[in-house]
């Protein structure tokens, strides 16, 4: 949910909200109607084919209390909430969006967490700065391919030397994945721009990949992956 050419912010320095996003994703982010139905639980859940806990716990758990982390656009359901009570009242949670109705959203459902703060910025554009982890939570699927590479790039330098960048999102099921069908579909009618990251190795997004050691493990029959990119420590002479 980022743009990606500076020239699309506001005169006051407040990003655009980009084209893809309004011609692709309207009804999922900016519509007030669906809103408050996508963002139940049980909505995602479902979505998720019911690893939407699992999915959550274990990206939380990648990250320590007393942190600072940086959450890679808003997402439904209880992420935020989870990941801010993961890093505790001496962390810090910083939330990042494009879309005001989504920050706003993700203000109401962090109220209760003064360790976390949400605020407007483009992740197509280099952030101002480092923390001991970045989380995107099924965020680099809703993006075209040049836009997911600077947003990866842009994540990757915002991680300090010694921390980690977590990418949750889909993977390309095994060929008898009983929903490999069920989401051909899915992906060609309502994600258009999933099927170019499936079989893409997220660190081939980004030459700053390099300085990160990299795992990678698959969820639900290869359906969806947990990717975690380490940030080798800075030798002295660096």
């Amino acid at each position: 949910m980022n743009s990606s050419d500076p020239a699309t912010e506001t005169a006051a320095g407040i990003p655009r909200l980009p084209d893809y996003l309004l011609r692709t994703y309207r009804w999922a982010y900016l519509d007030r109607r669906t809103l408050p139905w996508l963002d139940r639980h049980p909505v995602v859940n479902a979505i998720l084919w019911g690893n939407a806990g699992r999915l959550m716990r274990t990206a939380c758990a990648e990250f320590s209390p007393g942190q600072r982390v940086l959450q890679a656009a808003c997402v439904y359901g209880r992420f935020s909430p989870l990941l801010a009570r993961r890093l505790g009242p001496q962390g810090a949670l910083d939330v990042v969006d494009v879309a005001e109705l989504q920050l706003a959203n993700a203000r109401r459902k962090l109220a209760g967490f003064p360790q976390a703060s949400v605020r407007r910025a483009d992740l197509c554009q280099p952030l101002d700065m480092r923390y001991d982890g970045v989380c995107a939570f099924f965020l680099l699927h809703e993006v075209p391919v040049r836009e997911r590479r600077l947003i990866v790039d842009n994540l990757l330098a915002a991680v300090a030397p010694g921390g980690k960048a977590v990418f949750v999102d889909y993977h390309r099921p095994h060929a008898w994945h009983p929903l490999r069908p069920v989401m051909h579909g899915v992906f060609r009618l309502l994600e258009p721009y999933a099927a170019s990251l499936l079989g893409t190795p997220i660190e081939s997004l980004s030459p700053r990949a390099a300085a990160f050691d990299w795992q990678k493990r698959v969820l639900f029959g290869g359906l969806y992956q947990h990717v975690v990119a380490i940030r080798r420590p800075q030798r002295a002479a660096e």
